[in-house]
Formats: structure tokens, C-alpha cells, sequence
């Protein structure tokens, strides 16, 4: 999966997998991490969402990645929110947007995710992962998604997460569309086994709960719970 999949996604306005609403189960959960106002919350391939902005409502700093600036660009303008924009000073192929929202930092770095480090970041109190563990293949050579979970731990000290995933419904499939599912995407269908072994070394996985789905409906929001061993 290359950069210009991503770019073409948006040049083509394909983003089914921005939702117009704050996410349900981020709405329920965000308690579980424990939060204090001020706190910085991470959230990683984030395009334009507006997840982000209901962070900020909750008093929570948000620092966000993206690799496509016409999302970021977009996310700032639509919630009517006057950016700024700094270059990385050593990588010349990152830039960070940022802009106050109620006394609130809302920060975008624009570029690659491994690009960035944990200075770039500051203390992050935690991870909010919506889509983008499930954005990611696992596929050799690359094998985006095992780099993704090893490097997010690395960028953010190990901070606990709040991850959203896939679960299917296999009676509204047949065999065929269920292989599909399981090898096809983005959006990747991450097994449970699967979030074990990216995670089990550094966190303690807690499943917190799924949205309501009718019988028909293919996927099935999940909601999973990182906390830091010891």
C-alpha cells in the first residue's frame, strides 16, 4: 500500500471511512482511560476527523498524523479553526498544523508516521485509535501494521490506548465475501489472536464492547481497551 493510494482516496473524495458524528464508542469509553484535563491524546492516521474536535471539547489536547495535508487542511477549515503551520526543523518532508479551540491545542503533523519521533509528540496521556490499525496491511515485505503498533508504542512511551476495530459477522456472509474480509481492505478485518500478538508484550487487552448491528451488516464496531503492564 503506497502513499498515492491514500492521496487518491481523498483527490476522490473515497472517504466512507469519515464518519460525520463523534464515534459512539469513543463517546462511551473515553472514561476507561482515565483522563485529566489538559491531557494530550494521540491519534494517529487521523485524516479530518471529527473525533478530534470532541476531544478537545472534553478538555483534552489532541495531536494528530496525517499523511494526506488536503484532509488536514480540510479539517481545520470545516470547523472554522485558524491553523498555523510550522515545518519539522529537521525533516524536511513533515509539517505541523495547530490552531487553540477553547484554550485546547489541536496539533496535525502532515507526512509520514515513522518519519516522526516521540520529541515531535510531547507526553501523550494516550492513544485513540479509530481507523488506523485497520487501515494497514500486514503483508510481507512491508508489514506496515507489525511497524504501525511497534512504533506508535515507541512514539507515545507505551501510553494506553483505546483502539477501535473490526468484527465480523459471518451469518451475513458467505465463505467466499468472509475470505475476502479477513484478507481484503482497508478497512482490515484484525482478528482477536491478531491484537494479542501485536500487543500482549506491553499491554493488558481488555475487550470493552461492540455497537449495536443488525443482522445484515457485515462489520461490527469493537472497542478494546490497552493498559500498560504494572
Amino acid at each position: 500500500m503506497t502513499p498515492e493510494f491514500w492521496h487518491n482516496k481523498w483527490q476522490s473524495n473515497k472517504i466512507g471511512f469519515n464518519q460525520q458524528q463523534p464515534n459512539s464508542l469513543l463517546i462511551k469509553h473515553l472514561p476507561d482511560l482515565k483522563l485529566s484535563a489538559n491531557d494530550q491524546v494521540f491519534v494517529p492516521l487521523c485524516g479530518k476527523s471529527i473525533d478530534m474536535v470532541w476531544l478537545a471539547s472534553q478538555q483534552l489536547n489532541v495531536v494528530g498524523v496525517e499523511l494526506v495535508e488536503h484532509a488536514v487542511i480540510e479539517f481545520f477549515e470545516e470547523h472554522d479553526l485558524t491553523a498555523s503551520v510550522q515545518p519539522h526543523p529537521t525533516q524536511p518532508n513533515l509539517k505541523q498544523y495547530y490552531a487553540q479551540h477553547n484554550d485546547i491545542t489541536i496539533r496535525i503533523w502532515v507526512g509520514d508516521i515513522f518519519e516522526l519521533s516521540a520529541t515531535d509528540m510531547g507526553p501523550v496521556a494516550a492513544v485513540y485509535d479509530r481507523a488506523a490499525l485497520v487501515a494497514l496491511p500486514d503483508s510481507a515485505p512491508e508489514h506496515l501494521r507489525q511497524r504501525y503498533v511497534e512504533h506508535v508504542i515507541e512514539l507515545t512511551n507505551n501510553a494506553p490506548q483505546l483502539l477501535l476495530n473490526f468484527g465480523l459477522n459471518p451469518p451475513a456472509m458467505d465463505a467466499e465475501t468472509l475470505l475476502s474480509r479477513q484478507q481484503g481492505g482497508p478497512p482490515f478485518v484484525v482478528s482477536e489472536q491478531d491484537l494479542h500478538r501485536y500487543y500482549q508484550a506491553h499491554y493488558q487487552l481488555q475487550f470493552l464492547g461492540q455497537d449495536d448491528y443488525a443482522p445484515t451488516d457485515r462489520l461490527i464496531n469493537q472497542a478494546w481497551l490497552l493498559l500498560p503492564h504494572g
